[in-house]
């Protein structure tokens, strides 16, 4: 058994070092292990309660139940259109390297690189939502026991470094741990599922609110227009069910890759689905009255565990489910964004590439792009210190970022016909992966918009979406790089090749002649690297020799 382990982590690494790089990662987690980090950062029942306040004011029940089947179905069709690029190229790099290999050649470099960029940036700010939202909870958990309390931002600026700073030492120094952590938070997640939704309904037995409440309510306090406050409130939605891309930064530490990759995507999506929508409607069946859940100063949640359970120590003792995610949540999340950073800063996409990209030799793991991943999402809570609608801010960064990244690739492969992927298991169909990819990319169109709207109106310099600012500052910093460094070095993710293994995929056919051409040179471990050529460079000079 431990023979044929180590002859699939061979053949995995083999693949690997064809789609760009050496295993430097230890391959330990198994595919429970991985469906657990993904459905760790999903979460999908505990960031959707958690976040009632960015769908109740923004639509009521209607946006929070309807609003959760609409987003789930279009990210369904996004996860379903990247799981065809993981499954051909399972790399850490993910959506930037996918671009890389299927773009124009003379558009290699700069698509791939603002793709980097932008998913960096947007697991970045999913990082901070974790702490944020587990900071808000724990602050509501204060005011419910002290109705004198007057909240602070820095007494929650605190709470969430502390969350940051737990996950980060997790991280850093206890990164063997990491499978157990995750199959831990999986088994956590379901358990505090099940749990709270069996206490909520017994307890609240028989004062339920109606069926048309709970499905067709509608309630708007944003002051927008009707249909657009219900279109706001697609983001709880849309934090509930981002991330599913982190096993494609994960995968070169899980075996058989190209198959198992896909799908733990698909799967950690659907269980995220299928938990949210029977815990949303468990809430807003035991909810009462809506109004005092959205103007309770503990929060929607907390107001609703103790409407249904009457017991403040009741409702706290359950409360502490969502708390334990969500920290279990910031720390996978914080493991698949520095694995995204080092992943980009590998293929030279970071000022201090080098530097970021490299491997603690004793811990197996990115520990300089973990460092600067904590240091940033710090940073990126200060707009807490400023700002009333930080809250707001730095999820609607991360759900537009993420979201954008997700419809590049596909986007890209539809312009070019969808025949752009080597042959590979995961395969959507022709009627239907269309269909996938159009849907997909339109949601993202959409959101991505929306998304940047003030919570309200009117609009005031506290309560103004200060996510347009943090993506401004995104591109300052990365078009500044691409200027100083990027426009000369970066030329895409760079390729190595295993000479006899050439065959076995889709280089073969995009570059048949690349050994003969020189641009291959041989290693002593029989894995050959392109001289420092990248995608498009090698596309031209084959160009050129044709």
């Amino acid at each position: 058994m431990a023979r044929q382990r180590s002859i699939v982590r061979h053949d995995d690494d083999a693949h690997l070092a064809k789609l760009g790089h050496k295993a430097e990662l230890k391959r330990h987690f198994s595919p429970l292990a991985m469906l657990g980090l993904a459905f760790a950062i999903l979460n999908s029942w505990t960031a959707l309660s958690a976040s009632l306040s960015l769908a109740l004011p923004s639509g009521g029940p209607t946006s929070v139940i309807w609003g959760l089947i609409t987003a789930g179905i279009c990210n369904m069709c996004l996860a379903a259109s990247l799981a065809e690029f993981l499954s051909a190229y399972p790399t850490a790099g993910g959506q930037y390297h996918w671009v890389a290999m299927i773009s124009w050649k003379k558009w290699v470099p700069l698509l791939s690189w603002i793709t980097g960029w932008i998913n960096v940036s947007g697991w970045i700010a999913l990082v901070a939502s974790g702490g944020l939202l587990g900071s808000q909870l724990i602050i509501g958990v204060i005011s419910f026991m002290n109705p004198n309390y007057a909240p602070q931002r820095w007494h929650q600026f605190l709470i969430y470094i502390g969350y940051n700073l737990v996950a980060f030492l997790l991280n850093a120094f206890a990164n063997n741990l990491l499978p157990h952590i995750t199959k831990g938070a999986f088994t956590w997640s379901i358990s505090g599922f099940v749990i709270i939704s069996i206490t909520l309904l017994a307890c609240a037995s028989p004062n339920y609110s109606t069926g048309s409440f709970v499905y067709t309510e509608f309630i708007n306090t944003t002051n927008w227009p009707d249909g657009i406050a219900w279109l706001l409130g697609l983001l709880q939605a849309g934090l509930g069910l981002t991330g599913f891309d982190a096993v494609a930064h994960m995968v070169e530490e899980i075996p058989n890759p190209t198959v198992e990759g896909p799908r733990i995507m698909l799967a950690c999506v659907a269980i995220g689905v299928f938990t949210g929508f029977i815990f949303l409607t468990c809430l807003l069946l035991v909810a009462g009255d809506v109004t005092n859940v959205i103007e309770n100063a503990a929060g929607p949640l907390l107001a609703i565990f103790y409407n249904a359970t009457g017991s403040k120590a009741g409702s706290i003792c359950l409360l502490i489910f969502p708390l334990v995610c969500l920290l279990f949540a910031t720390i996978t999340i914080m493991t698949t964004s520095s694995r995204m950073t080092y992943a980009f800063a590998r293929d030279g996409g970071l000022p201090a590439s080098r530097f970021f990209a490299k491997v603690h030799s004793k811990q197996e793991m990115p520990l300089n792009a973990l460092i600067l991943t904590t240091a940033l999402v710090v940073i990126f809570g200060c707009i807490f210190l400023g700002s009333s609608s930080a809250f707001n801010a730095i999820i609607s960064a991360s759900v537009v970022a993420l979201g954008v990244s997700y419809a590049i690739p596909p986007a890209i492969n539809c312009l070019r016909g969808r025949k752009m992927l080597p042959p590979r298991p995961f395969v959507l169909p022709g009627p239907l992966g269309w269909f996938c990819n159009l849907l997909g990319i339109a949601y993202v169109i959409v959101t991505t918009v929306l998304f940047l709207f003030p919570p309200a109106l009117p609009v005031t310099g506290s309560n103004m979406n200060y996510c347009i600012v943090a993506f401004f500052i995104v591109i300052v910093i990365s078009v500044f790089q691409w200027f100083v460094d990027g426009r000369k070095n970066y030329k895409g993710p760079q390729i190595e090749l295993v000479g006899e293994d050439l065959a076995d995929d889709g280089y073969q056919n995009r570059y048949p002649d690349k050994v003969d051409d020189g641009l291959v040179e041989a290693e002593g471990d029989g894995i050959g690297e392109l001289n420092g050529h990248g995608i498009g460079e090698l596309d031209e000079r084959q160009e050129g020799r044709s």
